[in-house]
């Protein structure tokens, strides 16, 4: 028998397909029912995929029951229905509860899954979210973190928003600074009224008057200007901060300075031949104010053109608070607008530690040198506070440092001419004076 030639292989082949293509062709529009329900044949011939899911209980070897509890299939149009019932369930006896299929529970909102390793990928560890980061759904891999407003609740499974805190005039520290603040500015107010009334005696003449209403005017605005560092940060106050602290500190500091001086020349222009007679009078001490607070008014303007303090929050201080408050912008600037007021006052402590042993009727450079000293213990006490300290309370220690260097001014130079004028008034004459200066 010869075997089929190549030739007749491709014409057998030919042939099956050509019967194949009609045979599916026939069988697409075929549809009839079974105990399993409609059968019909897809596009390619193919029979619809049914699957029974099927409940076994065995028993024994030869006892064993099976039911049908619910089936998966694939329609004619390519659609999947499954179809399930657990009610139709029945467990072995031996079974005192439900079976799991994994090696570990489901995590809910507010952990995260982690996997544990060498093991299958159902085996997984429950993590609780770090602060500021939650999950809202089960099972989740990677926590969310939540918005620079918003902080994670104690579930961690939702974001909340953020406590705000700032130094207040509602808050009863806001409160009582602010109204220390206005008590003082109040106080020297009277202060500088009263030296305008008794403007002619010998005890406010021979104290350089015009300084003596600049400084207790440049006191005035220390206290209105420590009310900048209260209440919400702005763009404004921000820029007025410590622009205005500097300045109005210089002016306050210059003008001791300029006090302490002008006792130093008068003291030696009394010397027979003393060339310091040509500088006696108000000219170099408005010369050397002027000269200071213009230092000061160049730092500050660089400052403010180079970077200038902006409003901004700080999250990381506190946990799960947000604290508003004035960035300084350059750090160079800041401390250079206050180590020049530093400077000026270590100036003015030298100069009024020098001039405290000249003879003066009413020992001004001794208050001055004390005032110095108490200016100096303030501002190096604050220091440590200020960097120990955070959020409101940081700004309050501020706020406290310029009312305490303020009030140490007033109370330490005026407040003993104010002694002698009301409760002394023997002492502020003109014949006082003469007697005194003749015995030392």
């Amino acid at each position: 028998m010869a075997l089929p030639s190549k030739k007749d292989e491709i014409h057998v082949v030919a042939s099956l397909e050509k019967c194949a293509v009609l045979l599916h062709h026939y069988m697409s529009n075929v549809h009839f029912k079974t105990t399993s329900g409609d059968m019909a044949f897809n596009a390619q011939g193919d029979p619809p995929a049914r699957l029974d899911i099927v409940n076994w209980l065995y028993f024994s070897f030869s006892n064993s029951t099976f039911t049908n509890v619910g089936n998966f299939m694939i329609n004619s149009a390519g659609q999947m229905q499954f179809n399930f019932s657990d009610r139709n369930i029945h467990w072995h006896p031996d079974f005192t509860q439900i079976p799991r299929s994994v090696c570990s529970e489901s995590c809910p909102p507010g952990y995260r899954k982690v996997l544990q390793k060498d093991r299958p990928i159902c085996c997984y560890d429950c993590t609780p979210c770090p602060d500021g980061e939650i999950t809202h759904l089960s099972d989740m891999e990677n926590c969310i973190p939540c918005p620079r407003d918003q902080w994670s609740n104690e579930g961690r499974d939702a974001c909340i928003p953020r406590i705000t805190e700032f130094l207040a005039y509602e808050d009863p520290l806001g409160l009582v600074l602010s109204s220390i603040a206005s008590f003082f500015f109040i106080l020297t107010a009277g202060v500088l009224g009263i030296f305008i009334k008794y403007r002619k005696t010998p005890l406010v003449k021979a104290n350089n008057r015009d300084l003596s209403y600049t400084l207790l005017l440049s006191l005035m605005l220390c206290f209105l200007c420590s009310l900048l560092f209260i209440g919400r940060p702005s763009k404004a106050s921000c820029l007025l901060r410590q622009t205005s602290f500097g300045i109005i500190f210089t002016i306050a500091v210059s003008s001791v300075l300029g006090k302490t001086i002008t006792l130093i020349i008068a003291f030696k222009a009394t010397k027979p031949g003393s060339m310091f007679r040509k500088l006696v009078g108000p000219r170099v001490s408005r010369c050397l104010l002027l000269l200071c607070t213009l230092v000061q008014v160049l730092i500050c303007t660089m400052w403010l053109i180079h970077s200038a303090p902006f409003p901004d929050i700080d999250t990381k201080s506190e946990t799960g608070k947000m604290i508003l408050q004035c960035n300084e912008g350059s750090v160079i600037g800041f401390y250079s607008v206050v180590g020049y007021v530093g400077l000026l006052v270590l100036l003015s402590f030298i100069v009024a530690s020098i001039a405290r042993k000249l003879p003066d009727s009413f020992n001004e450079a001794q208050f001055i040198t004390f005032s110095m000293l108490v200016f100096c213990s303030v501002w190096i006490a604050f220091i440590p506070a200020y960097l120990s300290t955070k959020g409101r309370y940081m700004v309050a220690v501020e706020v406290f440092a310029i009312l305490t260097s303020s009030a140490g001014l007033l109370g330490c130079i005026f407040i003993p001419k104010c002694y002698v004028i009301f409760l002394r008034p023997e002492q502020n004459t003109k014949q006082y004076l003469m007697e005194k200066h003749i015995k030392t």
